[in-house]
């Protein structure tokens, strides 16, 4: 999605919350799209839900700023608020997944 990996959708059934299986799927995910090369795990989610956004911040996610998303994510968002999803409020984020060189910074 927009040259970068992206998360649709993670989901860990209630009675296995709490016991990290959630994290453990996150990293799945990570090294797959390390090994294939993108260097960014991009997904949307709703803001302050606690499973949500806040747990992908806990996990080293940030919020995205809609200016600066790509085309294929900024129509993701527009599909959300179409189909009715920001009865609580969404948004974009991102985690990156290669430390950038000295030299590239």
């Amino acid at each position: 999605m927009d040259g970068h990996a992206h998360l649709d959708q993670v989901s860990v059934i209630g009675e296995a919350a709490g016991r990290g299986i959630g994290a453990q799927l996150l990293a799945a995910v990570e090294d797959w799209a390390k090994a294939a090369g993108l260097d960014t795990l991009t997904l949307t989610t709703f803001r302050d839900v606690p499973w949500n956004g806040p747990y992908y911040r806990r996990l080293g996610f940030v919020e995205l700023d809609g200016a600066i998303l790509g085309p294929q994510l900024a129509a993701i968002r527009a599909r959300e608020k179409a189909n009715g999803l920001e009865l609580l409020p969404r948004c974009a984020m991102g985690k990156r997944l290669v430390e950038l060189t000295r030299a590239a910074r």
